[in-house]
């Protein structure tokens, strides 16, 4: 092709394309659509950053468009924030002139910080609105977001940008002693149920003090935070029984993020640790959900901790790790550890009756029991395991073996299971000449054993671990080891079913 021919043609393509009215926008003329009506960001604390969530706008004609405006309702003085497929506008809050072609879409992503002074005083509300374009072809999608006014406890932040730690061994971590005489707080000792606690770092209740929960306390803690007990200190958790699964009169820790997408995420924070040296700690109707451990149980300067009608759940290692610990346990349901859902190691002295130990964590290898006397590395490396005793209990799960004993010599090694239902079953005949796990036979350790029946659990992914009539565990306790009540308050009649909860019908 000659070069002036070539220059004409090139020409001819340039002009053509550049008239193409696909690259020419009109007006919106408000017919857009929206994925939805009334955008609703779940529940968040006072002043805390919400999640984002998302609009998808549609332009559904045949034309290009060019939006006048897409806007937050109160302007810059909105507690709304927006982004538009990644561009930021004025503040987030006032975009001009949006290009959207036909048969295409964009995504709107918005977030909230509000404090509960901005929203409504009767429903705790805090509304807006995004409009699109203005006048007759104005278009709108309603902001809700529901403020929950907190106490907030942190570490103090210093001049230097230093932020307050607490010593633990050779180590530090982010942190802060709970004061009896705060000028903000008064006594962060006494939780109360007048408001949410959110933690962040970890609060640690001094030497000689003692934190106490009343019931219906509500504690959520931030990523990397939890409660310590110090040595000589005490903790006593004072929940009652609730009657809807609201959990109303009972004490609550959990996380920070109260999305629903949230409610069931394990490790969304630390432990509450009972140090070595601690004393005189209770525990009585608490539910804990979706911590690295849920409780950490330490060498307890002698006393025993009393555990009752507690629930744990979705823990990323342990429901409850106890370390040469002396525990009385009644009424707990735990269910769902990446490693183990009880797990009683390095010795110690542990009784758990009417208790139900599960574990349905997605993979295979975890336990709902474990026990030992030793701790690899540790000096000494083996303590003395001077009773491990489980009486009417249920140790179920989705893994053939759910119970794992692990002794090694030099110290003692004490168990014994009396009328549990136990989930053991020697895939392969790997255990059948271990003498820790003979349970038809070993009277000494093991007696009226019901082995690899399932309990039928009303609903495991809910953590529902009722019981009704056709259960395995119906009738089959001791009642030399009857606690009257079961988690839920009911009465347990005689013989007494296993496990936690009393059987009764299923209720939808």
């Amino acid at each position: 092709m000659r070069p002036i021919t070539l220059l004409f043609f090139i020409g001819i393509v340039f002009s053509v394309f550049s008239c193409r009215s696909d690259f020419e926008t009109i007006a919106s003329t408000g017919d857009l659509k929206f994925s939805r009506d009334t955008i609703y960001l779940d529940t968040v604390f006072t002043d805390i950053g919400s999640s984002t969530y998302r609009l998808k706008v549609y332009n559904k004609s045949k034309n290009d468009i060019t939006i006048p405006s897409i806007k937050l309702g109160k302007g810059l003085n909105s507690r709304y924030r927006m982004s538009l497929d990644g561009m930021q506008g004025k503040n987030g809050k006032i975009f001009n002139n949006v290009e959207l072609l036909a048969k295409d879409s964009l995504y709107i992503f918005i977030e909230t910080t509000a404090n509960i002074a901005d929203a409504n005083p009767t429903d705790f509300l805090y509304t807006d609105e995004i409009q699109f374009d203005s006048g007759k072809n104005l278009q709108k999608v309603e902001l809700v977001t529901l403020i929950q006014d907190a106490i907030f406890l942190f570490p103090k932040r210093f001049a230097d940008g230093t932020t307050e730690t607490l010593p633990i061994g050779k180590d530090k971590i982010d942190g802060f002693y709970l004061d009896e005489n705060d000028p903000v707080n008064g006594n962060e000792l006494q939780f109360t149920n007048d408001k949410p606690y959110v933690i962040y770092g970890y609060a640690a209740v001094p030497s000689n003090k003692t934190a106490t929960f009343e019931a219906g306390t509500r504690v959520h803690f931030h990523a990397n935070s939890g409660l310590i007990i110090a040595k000589d200190a005490s903790i006593n958790i004072n929940g009652t029984h609730s009657t809807t699964d609201r959990l109303e009169n009972e004490v609550v820790f959990d996380g920070d993020r109260l999305e629903p997408n949230f409610s069931e995420v394990p490790g969304q924070w630390g432990t509450i640790w009972l140090t070595d040296g601690s004393a005189n700690n209770t525990i009585n109707y608490l539910t804990i959900k979706n911590a690295t451990i849920g409780l950490l149980i330490q060498n307890n300067n002698g006393t025993t901790v009393a555990v009752k009608n507690t629930q744990i759940y979705n823990s990323s290692n342990y429901g409850i790790l106890a370390q040469t610990a002396k525990i009385k346990g009644e009424n707990i349901v735990i269910n769902n550890a990446g490693i183990a859902s009880l797990a009683c190691t390095y010795g110690g002295n542990y009784s758990f009756t009417h208790s139900t130990f599960n574990n349905n964590w997605n993979s295979s290898q975890q336990v709902a029991v474990l026990v030992s006397n030793y701790v690899l590395g540790a000096i000494p490396e083996v303590k003395d395991l001077t009773a491990a005793t489980f009486n009417n209990c249920i140790i179920y799960g989705s893994y053939s073996n759910e119970m794992t004993l692990n002794k090694k010599m030099g110290a003692a090694f004490k168990y014994q299971f009396n009328n549990c239902l136990i989930k053991f079953n020697n895939v392969s005949n790997q255990f059948t000449t271990n003498p820790d796990y003979q349970f038809t036979v070993d009277t000494a350790h093991y007696n009226a054993i019901i082995l690899n029946k399932n309990p039928k659990f009303f609903n495991i992914p809910k953590n529902k671990f009722n019981i009704d009539e056709t259960s395995a565990a119906v009738a089959k306790g001791n009642s030399a080891y009857l606690i009257p009540l079961d988690i839920r308050g009911n009465l347990r009649v005689l013989p007494p079913d296993l496990g936690a909860y009393q059987n009764r019908v299923f209720s939808k």
